[in-house]
């Protein structure tokens, strides 16, 4: 049996995540750290890795890790225009209080959403997808 451990998203920009994930969504940072070595290297199948990363948790303790490579940058894909259907990681999912109340608060912060809230077909839950700084996908959910 297998259970997920934590969710790691690649970032551009260190400080323009933090403000995303740390000041908006509400993650605490438990740990920050510069990190490389061989280990590092072999495991990404990278060499000479420099990459700060950062432990977030949730309320649940759930773990979001930030990845900021500063030895391999890599230019953000459009993402922006990645559809939900392409094969990969398509998003992942947050579970919120007040779904209708946050879209307003990162809609006012700049935060793209494809679509305004909408109630699920079955009526259990408000949805909202929306876009972190790099495009990454996010679906908001919020149980009825």
């Amino acid at each position: 049996m297998s259970c997920i451990r934590h969710l790691g998203v690649t970032i551009s920009d260190l400080e323009q995540s933090l403000w995303f994930y740390r000041d908006l969504l509400g993650f605490k940072v438990h740990k920050m750290a510069d990190e490389g070595g061989k280990c590092l290297d072999n495991f990404s199948a990278l060499r000479n890795v420099d990459v700060t990363t950062v432990k977030m948790y949730d309320n649940n303790k759930n773990m979001l890790e930030l990845l900021h490579y500063k030895s391999h940058p890599e230019k953000p894909h459009n993402n922006r225009e990645r559809r939900i259907s392409e094969i990969g990681c398509s998003h992942f999912a947050l579970t919120v209080t007040d779904l209708d109340a946050l879209y307003e608060t990162l809609t006012s912060k700049g935060i793209i959403f494809n679509w305004p809230v909408q109630v699920s077909p079955d009526g259990n839950v408000k949805v909202a997808f929306c876009r972190d700084p790099d495009g990454t996908l996010i679906e908001m959910v919020e149980e009825l």
